[in-house]
Formats: structure tokens, sequence, C-alpha cells
């Protein structure tokens, strides 16, 4: 068993908190097949970033901002094929309100309608592509995420889920924990802690709500100091 302390959670929302595959590589595979791209190639770039960077990467031809609105409408309110991850909930209500906080690269509509189906509900700090003018691996949400909770970044602590979200929570200064929902553990090595699911982290509060958090992992692929 190993532990991190921290002042303040800052977790991604797809793959973390809820499993979207399904709906996020649905869209993207109308898009791609609209537009006669490889969804392979589409995919390779796509999860962990916002919609429009991933347009930009992939077709720079296209108006990105006009494409990732199609695309966010899209998956705005749909639920058919989310799946709730283990421990997500129990989880999170396990922490005081106003010490976590979610930094997602969906849209705020997206993340509301994956917080509700998952059980999670509104964080009281809720980042999202909206928020931001540079997406992951830019550290721009992660920093707001730790402003907004009143967190020195050196005392936050990321739950990631991709290669390009590790970079974001390193990059903002912070520590990450990888959970190899949509990534296998070997491509989540930059991780500071790499974890095989969600379930493996435990929460606790040394000395009331108000005192440092206390994460105990179980299994673990690798704990750097």
């Amino acid at each position: 068993m190993s532990r991190l302390t921290c002042d303040g959670l800052i977790f991604d929302l797809d793959g973390v908190l809820v499993d979207s595959t399904a709906v996020v590589e649905r869209t993207w595979r109308r898009w791609a097949t609209t537009h006669g791209f490889d969804f392979g190639a589409v995919m390779r770039v796509a999860h962990g970033r916002p919609a429009r960077d991933t347009v930009h990467l992939v077709a720079p031809q296209l108006d990105a901002e006009v494409e990732a609105a199609r695309l966010a409408a899209e998956e705005a309110y749909e639920t058919n094929g989310l799946i709730r991850i283990d421990g997500a909930a129990r989880l999170v209500t396990s922490l005081p309100k106003g010490r976590w906080a979610v930094a997602t690269s969906g849209t705020r509509q997206i993340a509301l309608t994956r917080l509700t189906y998952a059980g999670v509900g509104e964080p009281s700090v809720l980042i999202t592509a909206d928020d931001v003018e540079r997406g992951k691996p830019d550290p721009q949400a992660y920093l707001l995420a730790a402003k907004g909770l009143g967190v020195p970044p050196e005392r936050a602590i990321v739950i990631e889920d991709t290669p390009a979200g590790i970079k974001a929570g390193q990059a903002a200064g912070m520590r990450v924990i990888a959970i190899a929902t949509t990534y296998p553990m070997e491509e989540l090595g930059q991780g500071d802690v790499v974890v095989q699911r969600l379930s493996d982290i435990r929460v606790s509060i040394d000395g009331g709500s108000g005192g440092q958090l206390i994460i105990s992992i179980g299994e673990t692929h690798a704990v750097l100091d």
C-alpha cells in the first residue's frame, strides 16, 4: 500500500469518473466517415483532447470551431453507451465539498450529463473546454482547477487516464495518478503512480475536513518519488 498526501484532488472525467469510450468513438467514427478520414488515425489523438484540438491535428483544412460544435451537440445529452466506473461515486462522496474538482476536455453540457449519469454530481469547481483557450496536454485546465480550489499546484493531485492528460497535470506542477481505463498501463508510464482501476484508490482526511487528504493506493504499477 502506497500513500500520497495533498490538499486537493482534481479528476479528469472521461475514463476516470465515467467510461464514455463507446459514445466518444461512435461520434468520432461518424465524423471520420463523413469526411473520409481514417478512424484509427483520429482516435490516436482524440482521447484526452478537446474536439477542436483533435480537428486541428487531423483536419487543419476544416473550421475546427464549427466541427467541434457539431460533435459536442451530438454528445451533449447522450447516455447510450456510458458505463459507470466502479468506485467513482463512492470516492467522490467521501471527499468534502470544495476539496475536489473536475477538469475535462469536453464541454460543460457533456460534463454535466456524464457526471449525473455517473452518480457523482456537479463539483464546486468544474473546468471544461468552454473555460480554456488551450486544451490538454496544455496545463491550463488543471491550473484553473487548482486556482478554483485555492490550492497551490504542487499540493494538488490529478487523476487521469490518458497520456495527454498526464502531460497536462505534470506541466501544471502537479503529481498524477494514472488509471489504465482507456490506455494500457505500459502507455501510462509517465504518471507518478499508475493503477489498474479507480477502486484501487482510497482517500481519508487527516485531522477533520480541513486537514490534508491522504491518498492510499492499492496495487501500483509504478510509484515515483
